[in-house]
């Protein structure tokens, strides 16, 4: 689907770059696209840490110039310590950054331009903080876009899945943030005198956040803190949540369309991976979304009386929507990437639905032993599927043959919309391991779709909060919860539960796991949330429309691109080697002559028959180079976690140079205790 570029917006646009002040005396670097009127305007604000003047820029491009013609300021502000704002680095969604967060909404509602409304909105990230400084309720702030973000920092995002420590992306992100944070100021921004004092200062204050995160193993106060699941009734503003299938935070959606009041949110989940859903990447369909958007901001943000849907300057009609709008996927053959997923769009006016019902898949058989190989997991896909070839997950034949499968039979098309749960009656032979169940789609031909899934730590079982070890041989009823979905399976078709005890890298596996466990069919089953199979809301969206990009151009190159996705086995040996590259956006060069060029690369490996042998290791090199300066800055970062019985083993190093010279270099040695994890 190509996206339209308007020739022409109902305003002239122009943007400067500021520096807005804090109390504390910091400033924070924000640019501002503002429509050229004399009327104050709504303003609207993304906060992020991403460097707004070299690795969102493109993204940016595409939506701020874009509100901004459509009679908004609009404003991206890089956090402090990040980018080229003052101040030092923090960990992510500290109760520092909130606050400065709170401090940029009143500062831009203050604004001589702003009407004194302001509206938040964001990706990842940015969808984090906005649903957080939300419910710190700042006056001005009456609406938020929160999209593929997370209501629950720690059973929702990407330390911990099920009480269990995400090896994947656990160790990537922090691997990744260490790489970021590291980054210096740009002197084309911040001055050719200023740049290397304020990367210096930062330098120093440089901590891994894996240190933290793997510090917290259970659901502590540390996981509460921005978590606004604490207290819904807080966030005052109105939420349009938007994720996608593919993105690992969509049950947020779920979640804020059930617990805010339904006069003030309304979700929308489609096909999406952890995108923008109007970029176009897969999988789509891509929809009008600065469209539909911009439908919310008008009737929040917009002068009259927007507690109603009629008689309002702002009345859009976004609020006769159905509380939730999602895409039902049709069923589709096992492949890693896809342009566009068939299926439709259904409305439910109230969540839970009146529509969809609860229905129970009763396991049979005899009790089965599991015990799965450590390597369980390496066709698992990627966390986060961003829209590259290799992100999903590839057919799970194998998957399935390492598991316990239980099947049912598709006599008539059937739609699953929501939440699916998995009650299992468990023997576990060690004190310590985990779980973890899959639900795909079997075609006649035997090939077998990942559809969703779900883990559960088994110290875990008793609440997020708890470590209650399990008495080696005794039995428990566990539940489980997946990740929610809506996918249609046709009749002909087999629904597969798979159950396995390890799920390497997603899941970093506990010491003595390798026992297995005893899965009791009497007693155990599968229930899936079946909806009724048509929409009482005819829903449609705009083609997909975005402002003129930026223009970066990334240079041709001879090398040969290395597979995004590898998996090597040792058959020797047992080991089991995954090697990931992300694919974030190596070299690229900017209209203001700044080249940036990034490259990672992440390693996961394993013995097949040993949980202890986990290692995870991830290598980021950053260059940024203006050549009219000179200004040649350099980052190199390597990041291993392996394990032993009782502890976590970190190793991180951090080397900055200013051309040729070092100018940081620091390595960190922990060894963490495994509470829980």
């Amino acid at each position: 689907m190509s996206i339209r570029i308007p020739e022409s917006f109902p305003y002239e646009t122009a943007h400067e770059d500021v520096l807005i002040p804090l109390p504390d005396g910091t400033r924070l670097y924000a640019r501002v696209w503002r429509p050229l009127t004399d009327e104050p305007v709504p303003a609207l604000l993304e906060y992020l840490p991403y460097r707004l003047t070299d690795w969102t820029a493109p993204r940016d491009w595409q939506r701020h110039p874009w509100y901004a013609g459509h009679g908004y300021a609009s404003v991206r502000v890089d956090v402090r310590g990040h980018g080229n704002s003052e101040g030092l680095p923090t960990d992510e969604y500290s109760q520092v950054e909130l606050a400065d967060g709170v401090e940029v909404v009143n500062w831009l509602a203050s604004q001589p331009w702003c009407s004194g409304k302001v509206g938040m909105f964001g990706i990842s990230w940015g969808g984090f903080n906005s649903l957080q400084i939300a419910a710190l309720a700042p006056e001005p702030l009456k609406a938020v876009v929160t999209v593929c973000s997370t209501d629950d920092r720690y059973d929702n995002d990407v330390h911990y899945m099920g009480g269990s420590v995400l090896a994947v992306d656990m160790h990537a992100w922090a691997a990744t943030m260490l790489a970021f944070v590291a980054r210096p100021p740009d002197p084309a921004h911040v001055g050719e005198v200023m740049w290397h004092d304020m990367w210096a200062t930062r330098l120093e204050a440089v901590e891994p956040y894996l240190h933290t995160w793997l510090s917290h193993q259970t659901r502590d106060a540390y996981w509460k803190h921005g978590s606004v699941c604490e207290d819904y009734s807080a966030i005052q503003a109105a939420v349009l949540a938007v994720g996608g299938w593919h993105d690992p935070y969509r049950d947020t959606v779920l979640r804020l369309v059930e617990n805010l009041p339904p006069d003030r949110v309304r979700g929308l989940i489609g096909p999406w991976s952890h995108q923008y859903p109007d970029r176009g990447l897969p999988p789509g369909p891509a929809i009008g979304f600065l469209q539909e958007t911009l439908r919310w901001w008008d009737h929040w943000l917009r002068d009259g009386d927007n507690d109603s849907d009629a008689n309002s300057d702002g009345d859009t009609g976004v609020m006769a929507e159905p509380l939730l709008r999602s895409y039902v996927m049709d069923s589709h053959p096992p492949a890693t990437v896809y342009d566009e997923l068939p299926g439709r769009w259904v409305g439910d006016a109230a969540w839970p639905s009146p529509s969809v019902t609860p229905v129970s898949y009763e396991l049979q058989g005899k009790p089965v032993l599991i015990r799965s190989p450590q390597h369980t997991g390496v066709d698992a896909g990627r966390f986060f599927p961003f829209g590259n070839d290799a992100d999903l997950p590839p057919d799970q034949q194998e998957e399935d043959g390492r598991s316990a499968c239980f099947e049912f039979e598709v006599l008539e098309e059937t739609w699953v919309l929501g939440r699916p749960k998995v009650r299992l009656r468990l023997t576990s032979h060690a004190g310590r391991g985990q779980v973890v169940a899959r639900v795909c789609d079997v075609a006649p031909d035997g090939s077998s779709t990942l559809v969703t899934r779900g883990a559960l730590n088994l110290s875990a079982r008793h609440g997020r909060d708890l470590t209650v070890p399990w008495n080696p041989g005794t039995t428990e009823d566990v539940v489980l919860e997946l990740n929610g979905i809506g996918y249609a399976f046709p009749p002909g078709h087999r629904i597969r539960l798979s159950v396995s005890s390890a799920y390497w890298p997603w899941i970093w596996p506990q010491p003595g796991s390798e026992a297995g466990l005893t899965l009791d069919p009497d007693g155990s089953a599968l229930e899936l949330p079946l909806r009724e199979r048509q929409s009482d809301f005819p829903i449609s969206f705009e083609e997909p429309e975005e402002s003129e990009p930026l223009g970066v151009v990334v240079p041709a190159t001879l090398d040969e691109p290395r597979p995004e996705r590898l998996v090597v086995r040792d058959v020797a040996k047992g080991e089991w080697r995954l090697e990931v590259d992300p694919r974030y956006g190596g070299t690229r060069v900017y209209p203001d002559g700044l080249e940036f060029t990034e490259d990672a690369l992440e390693t996961y490996t394993i013995n097949e028959s040993d949980p202890l042998s986990a290692r995870a290791r991830s290598t980021w090199s950053i260059r940024l180079h203006r050549p009219d300066l000179p200004w040649d800055a350099r980052v190199s970062t390597t990041s291993e976690i392996s394990c032993d019985a009782e502890d976590f083993i970190t190793f991180n190093e951090v080397i900055c140079r200013d051309g040729d010279a070092v100018v940081f270099h620091r390595t960190w040695e922990k060894r963490i205790p495994r509470t829980a994890g």
